[in-house]
């Protein structure tokens, strides 16, 4: 059952776009998490945008993990183990909303990312599939 359990969990990662939250991503980004969690308390707040590489050193996150938060790359981040919901706290923080820090991950102005969310979002035709090509 192991290798159909990883066969099956290992599909998420051909959908193009997109970052399954599995436990493998729960696992590699627990501390990830935790710091950004972490941001919920005004006197970490307060901490953290006094000397953000100071704040960092304290969590057991790779440097990778570090590198990517310093410079605010949320797909990095989402790649790397982080839960939106999480990093929503690391926007939060740096005064951006919801809609501001998810355009910058969609390569879209926050108008253009707003214009087709209120359009019903992504069209579901286009790439499917990263192996198939379609």
């Amino acid at each position: 059952m192991g290798n159909r359990v990883e066969d099956y969990l290992s599909e998420f990662d051909d959908i193009p776009g997109t970052r399954v939250y599995t436990a493998k991503r729960a696992r590699q980004g627990y501390w990830l998490n935790q710091f950004a969690m972490s941001l919920m308390k005004p006197e970490n707040r307060k901490r953290w945008l006094a000397d953000e590489k100071a704040y960092l050193a304290d969590w057991k996150m790779t440097d990778e993990q570090k590198e990517a938060v310093l410079a605010r790359d949320y797909n990095r981040l989402l790649d790397l183990g982080g839960n939106i919901y999480y990093l929503a706290k690391i926007f939060s923080t740096d005064g951006l909303s919801f809609v501001q820090a998810v355009s910058t991950m969609t390569g879209m102005s926050v108008d253009e990312y707003k214009a087709m969310m209120m359009a019903g979002g992504r069209s579901p035709n286009g790439l499917r599939s990263i192996k198939e090509g379609n």
